[in-house]
């Protein structure tokens, strides 16, 4: 099993944790254990700091492993701005700025298990986690990715945006800059980490880095490239949902209020290895 990240394609090892008893399973309103529905549900999280929703992340992938949840999730939110070291990053080597100046920008860093090299997510950026279980669709991490890629691509598309890959690299191309940047992790099959769509993204936090490891990269954003009229994090969120959905051959649900807060609790005794 293997992982991919956000710039050019690196492999790495993946941990793997001792199975447990899988506990009660949560069940979103409408479905009943005999005719569980293939589905996606979406949770719109809105502004959330860095590591509450890293924790999140693996709390659900913890869940989704034990079986406490049984069907693949997609967090949507934004986060303030926060610079991320994927596992092909060689230190701090394309950071163009001090931690002291990143820290005088407001701009947070953390080194993270996810593939890929240095990124940002901050304000205006759409970022997703879906946690899938790829033992219910195709266990294979380059797979995975492709699909994600796809469902960029078909998202950008309503808006105008004729959205690519570029061979070679994983990520979202628009006429030869990039829009979206892509970085993943997985256990047992499961993924989390995801995905960050460059929106009203203010590109010039872009500055403090190579994107990606890309020399050269040219970013961009939805914003950017169609104008303002009618561009929000929210607007798009809502395409990015439904292409999701479609391209794993799945039903969109927005589960019951207070079902994460259900799941976090019973999970609280299930641990593994990152």
């Amino acid at each position: 099993m293997r992982e991919e990240g956000s710039g050019k394609r690196e492999e790495g090892n993946v941990m793997r944790g001792s199975s447990s008893e899988m506990p009660d399973r949560v069940i979103p309103s409408g479905a009943r254990d005999l005719h569980v529905p293939r589905e996606l549900w979406i949770e719109r999280l809105g502004r959330v700091a860095y590591t509450d929703a890293l924790e999140l992340q693996r709390s659900l992938a913890r869940a989704r492993i034990s079986g406490v949840v049984d069907q693949d999730v997609l967090l949507l939110v934004e986060h303030p701005p926060v610079v991320t070291l994927g596992r092909a990053s060689r230190g701090q080597q394309h950071l163009l700025a001090s931690p002291a100046l990143l820290a005088e920008r407001g701009i947070e860093l953390f080194e993270v298990e996810r593939g890929g090299d240095v990124t940002f997510h901050g304000p205006g950026q759409l970022v997703g986690y879906p946690i899938i279980d790829l033992k219910r669709h195709k266990k294979d991490l380059h797979w995975y990715l492709r699909q994600i890629e796809q469902t960029l691509i078909d998202a950008l598309a309503p808006l105008g945006i004729v959205a690519e890959r570029n061979v070679g690299y994983t990520g979202v191309w628009t006429q030869g800059r990039k829009i979206a940047s892509i970085g993943v992790h997985a256990r047992d099959w499961v993924t989390w980490h995801g995905f960050a769509l460059n929106v009203t993204t203010d590109l010039s936090y872009f500055d403090v880095m190579v994107p990606c490891g890309i020399q050269a990269v040219t970013m961009t954003s939805v914003e950017r490239e169609v104008g303002a009229s009618g561009t929000s994090v929210d607007r798009v969120a809502d395409g990015v949902s439904q292409a999701m959905a479609a391209v794993f051959g799945l039903e969109t649900r927005e589960p019951a209020a207070g079902w994460l807060e259900d799941v976090l609790n019973r999970t609280d005794n299930v641990r593994y290895a990152r």
